[in-house]
């Protein structure tokens, strides 16, 4: 394991200002020449690019759910090469994981032994903040929450209450950040705006970095972190199998939701990776014999998107030619035969797969799901299992009857049934692919073990 010290950013619940704390602090500890990278819990694809900006560095999702600890273990070596400090923000509240009760952030800290800096939102509060901060510091033995920083507070006097009253906790207060109407970002449905679509984003940083510098004590914050337990042998195999020997990304605004831990896993498992730009108007490498869609927001450029001609008949062409085409969420909806955006006008997509989506009447589907594969494909042989999430807002309107991808369960287990559609070397579904699952880590063919039981008896 990395012996690079680590600190988790995390916080008693969403919309706390965890993330705008770390890109503060990745800003703040850059410019003042310390090599620091991040990594971010959960599935979670447009907080990591942030994140890349703030610290110039790549940044990768760590999924206690969804993730073998082995590739965790890769993951964080991996993050940890050349750096001096690994800054790790949370996912929605420090407890706050899947519906069985794991995957939380605070499960991840203590697996790995980081400490926990928590960000509380401390506007309309005054010493009730306490017992607050006691609870956290207290709930489980097994998480150190090592430092607190008070977020949206509302002058000097309202700081000096905050820290009075938690002093005798013995936890330290590290910094009191006052509300900061400039570094507030725009959202849209799926989160933040995109890091990619934002063209002020080096001024945002920089002032970002600027507020932290004179809010916080960066010195005590980076004494807080510790290196990662050696808690499982880091294994850097490839996550899914290889699409194929040169796949083709589809990378832009409109299909920007792909994980880094996925295609680098490709790339080291010896496939050649070639990125193009749907709303360039750009096809699939002619020489391509696989094609991966992922998702994003094909629902914003969806007239753009049926518009481009060269885009659509480039992929017709690959599915012509047996290129394997593999799309995820919205690069599943672009396969099918047409896409409804807001406004209920229709757009015609390429047509690849029997099914249209809408987002003219948006219904949230969220949540983690095990995932097992119903038939053969290049992600593994039928009765694979994989682990994923879904988080969309777009529905199916109207599906042909056609081979399923998946049959899913939730993280509760309750079965959702058959998910996604294949149609030949097509194939795609709402589901965002993660990992291989423990109990299939090598996405063994379901009939040798089988036939390894059998010749056990």
């Amino acid at each position: 394991m990395s012996g690079v010290p680590g600190l988790v950013v995390a916080a008693p619940a969403s919309c706390s200002g965890k993330t705008i704390v770390t890109l503060a602090l990745l800003s703040a500890l850059r410019a003042a020449g310390r090599r620091v990278a991040s990594l971010k819990v959960g599935p979670d694809y447009i907080d990591p690019g942030f994140h890349g900006a703030a610290s110039g560095r790549g940044c990768a999702n760590l999924d206690p759910w969804a993730m073998r600890p082995e590739l965790i273990a890769a993951l964080i070596d991996e993050a940890g090469r050349d750096a001096e400090l690994l800054l790790v923000e949370g996912v929605m509240g420090l407890f706050d994981g899947a519906e069985d009760g794991t995957g939380s952030t605070a499960d991840l800290a203590a697996r790995v032994g980081w400490p926990v800096l928590l960000v509380v939102d401390a506007a309309r509060q005054g010493q009730s903040v306490a017992a607050m901060v006691k609870g956290f510091c207290e709930f489980r033995a097994d998480v150190n929450v090592a430092g607190i920083v008070f977020n949206r507070v509302g002058s000097a006097r309202h700081a000096s209450l905050l820290e009075r009253a938690i002093a005798p906790l013995g936890v330290p207060c590290l910094g009191s950040l006052p509300r900061a109407a400039a570094l507030i970002r725009p959202e849209r449905h799926l989160g933040l705006v995109q890091a990619r679509e934002a063209g002020d984003l080096a001024a945002f940083l920089g002032r970002a970095g600027a507020w932290a510098a004179e809010h916080l004590d960066l010195a005590a914050v980076e004494r807080l972190a510790r290196p990662a337990l050696p808690f499982a042998a880091s294994d850097l195999a490839p996550p899914l199998p290889p699409l194929g020997q040169r796949i083709a990304l589809a990378s832009d605004d409109a299909f920007a939701f792909a994980y880094p831990h996925v295609v680098e896993g490709w790339r080291r498992a010896g496939a050649e990776i070639l990125p193009f730009a749907p709303l360039a108007d750009e096809a699939p490498a002619e020489d391509a014999d696989a094609v991966y869609l992922p998702g994003g927001y094909p629902e914003l450029h969806a007239g753009r998107l049926a518009a481009n001609a060269r885009f659509l008949a480039g992929l017709r062409a690959a599915a012509t030619r047996d290129a394997a085409i593999y799309g995820e969420c919205g690069g599943y909806m672009v396969l099918g035969a047409g896409l409804v955006d807001a406004s209920g006008t229709g757009h015609g997509m390429a047509d690849l797969l029997p099914l249209e989506t809408s987002f003219a009447e948006p219904k949230l589907h969220l949540g983690y799901r095990t995932l097992r594969l119903q038939c053969d494909t290049p992600l593994g042989r039928a009765g694979a299992i994989l682990r994923g999430h879904e988080f969309h807002y777009a529905r199916i309107v109207s599906e042909t009857a056609n081979a399923p991808l998946f049959t899913a369960t939730d993280a509760a287990g309750r079965t959702l049934g058959a998910q996604g559609s294949v149609r030949g070397r097509v194939f795609g579904s709402f589901m965002h692919l993660i990992d291989r699952h423990l109990i299939d880590r090598h996405l063994i063919d379901r009939h040798l073990i089988d036939r390894h039981l059998i010749d056990r008896r």
